[in-house]
């Protein structure tokens, strides 16, 4: 197993081994990757999970391998020579084949020709002898068998069954297929108008190995749709040509028979199954792409920057229906609320203003949190005018997913009296506060940060985001006595039980005052403890050391270096000359290495700090609509979606620009998220615009 993983991932094998045995004792992918740096070389998440993946597979591989080496004992069919092949294989596919031969099968044309006696035939023309092979055909009529030209075809019917299930007559094609594949879509007759959309793919042709995963994507939706029909064409000359090359022996008349055979084989059962396979495949790797694309992009909206502990004013905008505008207090609890119709068809902007206004004043209001869909820069543009003499900053905030919220579960618990615009309008505000912990309460996919996320694999994009939600809450760390029920489930070892237990207990005896005081908490033993106390924070705890990333098994040794200079933990941390004199490699041991080390120094030169930094305003162009949009421009504005083909970026009016790959840099740009991230801040000029279909082109060049 070792073995096999260590292969695929080209990592030193004692280091798979390592990780593969934490992962096995319970330890999870965060507390490995942060505190047990010296067992894995230092390896990251990534890695780290990219191993239990793989141990996943072979594990997977492992009872297939079971399950079919019984189907076949069961026959009386399994040979040493084929059970040691079935023991070797190291791929599904490879496997797959080998089981072929012996799957049951619904009744084929084969079937019903050994029924009629033919197979000894077929054996006849497989030998391919230059001999009468009408003469041996007229053998094997009967009643049901009636000419020479039935017995042929049904010979046939069991060789084509023989070379479809031959290892290496696949092999073959799959080799080519992965050469020259075409992907190739057409549209379907009448659907021209219904299809718009997909315009682009009504005639098109393209090698599959060259074609970006969102095309393929945006294909097989078009297809699933109705619209298109899609076909994944093979070098059919090549094919048959290597396949008459490797099963012909001669050119008598069985050879001629086994020629039509291999042709029939091909056609009726070989292209189907590859072409389904190669499908398949593609729709695999697109996915992957995919799925990795929208983790990275909710990963970097996780961990965008808080405002941190202000009393905000949260408003969800709107024309018709009003602005739901919340005051909220600096831990984001519900103060106030009131609705107002600034906009029209009301215009009722004199009352609005005095209702922002007194409600600013009233609840000490630092900063307004502005929904970024409809009517957000309308209200913008007023809260503006109605709070300029506060003199406080406003913001604003994307809103995907916050309708989702409000109409929750969640959101229902927490505030069952409100209406759920109004939830809506608390999400807002406090997203600004603390996107992590109000976004970690939001279905990840319905946050908006993905392409074609309805059309991938569920589950693979499921645990994918779950696995960023738990990356990100562990990387930024969690304040455990202020920690909402929604946040600790996610940390590290805790999970939503014992979130639950933890909740209880701070209902019934108050606040943690140590993280030692966790182990009490019903149900959270020394391994969950283990797992999850150097991802919990305590502010004001009495150990300065429980408010930073350092680990409880390692305060022993931090008290050492302490101990080594004549002071106390506190003196270590205040003075930064102090710590300079510590020499790290005094403190090796077989548990501590010197990257362990150097991180503990980092906690204690900024214990307590976020890492994500602080939030920042940020000021659009003064344009509302797209015609007030010339090409040549620059606009500034905020990336709120990347894909593979570019980044969708927010400059302030209902419809996004599009930053196309091509048009990210003047240097040559392979993958778009190692230039620009979600929520990055960039200046963009205007070089189309596009009315009729509502499209913006914009270049960073």
């Amino acid at each position: 197993m070792i073995k096999s993983v260590s292969e695929a991932l080209q990592l030193p094998a004692h280091r798979v081994k390592n990780v593969i045995d934490l992962l096995q004792n319970g330890a999870t992918i965060p507390f490995i990757a942060r505190y047990r740096k010296e067992a894995t070389g230092n390896l990251d998440e990534q890695q780290i999970e990219q191993i239990q993946k793989e141990l996943k597979k072979h594990e997977d591989l492992t009872k297939r391998k079971e399950y079919i080496r019984s189907v076949i004992e069961e026959q009386g069919k399994l040979s040493e020579a084929l059970r040691k092949q079935i023991d070797q294989c190291t791929d599904f596919q490879e496997l797959e084949d080998l089981y072929l031969p012996y799957k049951s099968k619904r009744k084929t044309k084969a079937e019903a020709a050994r029924l009629l006696g033919l197979e000894p035939l077929a054996n006849f023309i497989a030998l391919q002898k230059d001999s009468n092979l009408k003469e041996e055909a007229k053998l094997y009529l009967s009643k049901d068998v009636k000419n020479i030209s039935e017995a042929l075809e049904g010979a046939r019917h069991i060789l084509a069954e023989r070379i479809n299930e031959n290892i290496q007559v696949r092999n073959t094609i799959r080799k080519i297929a992965k050469e020259s594949t075409l992907i190739s879509s057409k549209i379907k007759k009448n659907q021209e108008d219904k299809a718009s959309t997909y315009q682009d793919y009504f005639n098109y042709s393209s090698e599959l190995g060259k074609t970006p995963s969102h095309r393929i994507l945006a294909i097989l939706r078009a297809e699933a749709e109705g619209f298109l029909k899609v076909d994944f064409l093979f070098n059919e000359e090549k094919i048959l040509k290597s396949l008459n090359a490797y099963l012909l022996k001669g050119y008598n008349d069985s050879s001629y028979q086994m020629k039509l055979a291999i042709e029939d084989a091909y056609k009726r059962l070989l292209y189907p199954s590859i072409s389904n396979e190669i499908r398949k495949q593609a729709k695999q790797e697109a996915d992957k792409e995919a799925i990795a694309v929208f983790a990275e992009n909710l990963r970097q909206l996780l961990l965008e920057a808080p405002l941190g502990q202000k009393r905000i004013m949260g408003i969800d905008p709107g024309f018709r229906t009003g602005c739901k505008v919340v005051c909220l207090d600096e831990q984001g609890n519900f103060l106030a609320y009131k609705n107002i119709f600034p906009h029209q068809p009301q215009l009722q902007q004199k009352e609005a203003m005095s209702i922002l206004q007194e409600m600013t004043g009233k609840y000490k209001i630092e900063t307004v949190a502005i929904g970024n869909g409809t009517a957000g820069r309308e209200t913008e543009y007023f809260v503006k005018s109605a709070l300029d003499a506060f003199n406080i900053d406003i913001f604003l905030i994307s809103e995907a997913g916050a309708s989702v919220y409000s109409a929750s579960e969640i959101a229902r618990e927490e505030f069952p009296q409100l209406d759920l615009t109004v939830r809506g309008a608390i999400s807002i505000g406090r997203r600004l506060q603390d996107p992590l912990a109000e976004l970690v309460k939001i279905d990840p996919k319905a946050i908006g940060v993905g392409q074609y996320q309805h059309d991938v694999d569920q589950d693979e994009l499921k645990d994918s985001l779950e696995t960023t939600v738990i990356s990100a809450v562990n990387k930024v760390g969690v304040q455990l006595n202020t920690a909402s029920f929604h946040l600790l489930k996610f940390v590290s070892g805790i999970g939503p039980k014992l979130a639950e237990n933890i909740i209880a207990y701070r209902k019934e005896h108050g606040t943690f005052r140590s993280r030692k005081e966790l182990i009490k908490v019903k149900g959270l033993g020394e391994k969950a403890f283990e797992q999850c106390a150097g991802f919990l924070r305590i502010a004001g705890a009495k150990n300065l050391l429980d408010n930073t990333a350092v680990h409880p098994e390692r305060y022993a040794l931090v008290e050492k270096m302490a101990k080594k200079l004549g002071l106390d933990i506190e003196g270590l941390i205040k003075d930064e000359n102090v710590r300079k004199q510590v020499v790290l490699s005094d403190f090796i041991d077989e548990q501590t290495g010197i990257q362990s080390l150097k991180d503990i120094m980092s906690e204690l030169e900024k214990p307590g700090l976020d890492p994500r930094g602080k939030a920042i305003t940020f000021q659009f162009a003064p344009i509302q609509s797209m015609s007030d949009l010339k090409e040549g421009m620059l606009v500034p504005g905020i990336i709120n979606n990347i894909a593979q083909f570019g980044a969708f970026v927010n400059i302030g009016i209902k419809e996004n620009g599009l930053i196309h790959i091509s048009q990210v840099s003047d240097n040559f740009v392979d993958d778009i998220n190692k230039v620009l991230k979600v929520n990055q801040k960039v200046e963009a000029k205007v070089i189309g615009l596009d009315f009729d279909r509502k499209r913006i082109q914009l270049s960073l060049k």
